[in-house]
């Protein structure tokens, strides 16, 4: 448990969309921050507001690289996360699933920090059962194209589990489920951002087969309370732990009440599923529940009505574009 002492935290991919909010919380509970950031999905204005907090250091880094520093708890969030992003270099992909977590288990052996790894759904695959549960197995495709971010994240959770049998390392696997919110990647092809951008522009909302595939969406600010609450967990709980809102909504009804929220008039189009999409994904969330008091709490049209506003203010930017 936390004692009176500041932390040094260490947050990879801390300039992206959830390491950004996760710098934002810590910093406020007065902990010291070390964002590092590749910049390949991260932006320097997601954290440019912290830059003069005496709090907070900003390094570039790729964590496929190692990483002498002291600090005493490790977020490891480093990774693209969206299908555009992480299949744009697939073999990168993979590198900074396996050299990065070996890079920073490797820093966490040699300083004794606690760490987290930020694993994900993904490693259900096209799950058979649902909800999910921490004790399935899954069902991924290991050689298909979404094989590089899912099949990656499954041997992050294998190289963590590895340290902390062999050598006693204290480790926290959070699987998060979709996540949204203010500082989403615009051009980051999920179903939240893309259909907001779309409606907001006035352009057709692109569904991907026929919007019968089910999503569970988290707002950001209930997945960072979630994250911190693991990490500050009891020593003997590793994990993995089911992080996610378990309300469950079609693809469809998702565009449309995007379409409500927005008073868009943009006509919805359908196109071709990409292989190995999940056609199902909906999280149990009992042993967050049972074990860190954690359920969510934003309702989804709080937060979408949050990200809209969000996303109108940003696309009026002159630089919206330029990420």
């Amino acid at each position: 448990m936390k004692d009176s002492r500041t932390s040094r935290v260490l947050i990879t991919g801390g300039a992206g969309f959830i390491g950004s909010h996760l710098c934002d919380r810590l910093i406020q509970n007065g902990e010291d921050v070390l964002c590092i950031d590749n910049f390949y999905t991260g932006t320097k204005k997601n954290i440019v507001h912290l830059m003069d907090n005496p709090r907070f250091e900003l390094l570039r880094h790729d964590v496929t690289f190692p990483l002498y520093v002291e600090v005493d708890e490790i977020y490891n969030l480093a990774c693209p996360a969206s299908p555009i992003h992480y299949q744009n270099d697939p073999v990168q992909t993979t590198k900074v699933n396996v050299h990065g977590s070996i890079n920073m288990l490797g820093l966490a052996k040699r300083v004794k920090a606690r760490i987290l790894q930020a694993s994900t759904s993904e490693v259900y695959g096209n799950p058979s059962i649902h909800p999910q549960v921490e004790s399935y197995w899954g069902n991924v495709n290991p050689i298909g194209p979404r094989a590089c971010y899912d099949e990656g994240k499954r041997c992050a959770e294998t190289l963590f589990f590895d340290y902390h049998r062999q050598h006693g390392l204290e480790i926290k696997v959070a699987r998060i489920f979709n996540t949204y919110g203010p500082r989403m990647h615009p051009n980051d092809g999920r179903v939240v951002s893309n259909f907001i951008v779309q409606a907001l522009n006035g352009e057709p909302i692109t569904i991907y087969g026929s919007g019968s595939q089910t999503r569970s969406f988290c707002y950001v600010d209930d997945l960072v309370e979630a994250l911190m609450l693991l990490m500050r967990s009891p020593e003997g709980f590793a994990g993995p732990v089911n992080l996610g809102n378990p309300e469950e909504y079609t693809v469809l009804e998702l565009a449309q009440f995007i379409i409500k929220l927005t008073g868009s008039k943009s006509k919805i189009i359908n196109k071709g599923l990409p292989k190995d999409d999940p056609e199902r994904r909906k999280p149990d969330i009992s042993l967050a529940k049972t074990t860190l008091d954690w359920s969510p709490n934003v309702q989804l049209e709080e937060g979408l009505t949050k990200t809209i506003e969000y996303f109108d203010k940003f696309l009026r930017l002159p630089s919206s574009h330029d990420r």
